[in-house]
């Protein structure tokens, strides 16, 4: 798939691949080894703005899905940014998704779904992957999600 591909599907859903954002802290964004690619957490930015809150308590799970769906964007933009193109990805192989939430919030996969089903309608079958979705009492910044992965690409 190349990149115009990926950045039509982007646009039939009326998204738009972000500038890739610069790491808060000792890190880097992604790391290629052994055919895969490890991206850092990512963390939810609409329309210029982190999304904060706690899910079950100020963050709906509507919100928490788009919030999700933002950090698979900016997942994808990490990876143009690291691998110089989106068409070098396989496969999602997995996401990882954290959800800042209540002590009784138990709907953290209806949350990282936003994720999923973003890498599903960019990639098909490639995007299909493993995945785990947990609840934490607090994220970096007051984030309501963070979203990592690892990606199976092909060599440049």
């Amino acid at each position: 798939m190349t990149d115009s591909e990926i950045e039509s599907r982007l646009a039939e859903l009326g998204l738009v691949l972000p500038v890739a954002a610069a790491p808060v802290a000792a890190y880097i964004p992604v790391v290629v080894a052994g055919g895969l690619a490890h991206v850092s957490g990512q963390l939810p930015f609409i329309d210029g703005k982190l999304v904060t809150g706690r899910l079950g308590e100020d963050v709906s799970v509507e919100q928490g899905n788009a919030a999700a769906q933002a950090c698979a964007l900016m997942i994808l933009a990490q990876l143009k940014a690291a691998l110089g193109s989106l068409s070098r990805v396989e496969r999602v192989v997995k996401l990882g998704g954290f959800v800042n939430a209540a002590g009784d919030f138990t709907d953290q996969p209806k949350v990282i779904n936003g994720a999923s089903e973003l890498m599903v309608a960019v990639f098909g079958d490639a995007g299909k992957h493993a995945r785990s979705a947990v609840g934490v009492p607090c994220l970096p910044l007051g984030a309501a999600v963070e979203v990592d992965a690892i990606v199976a690409v092909n060599p440049a």
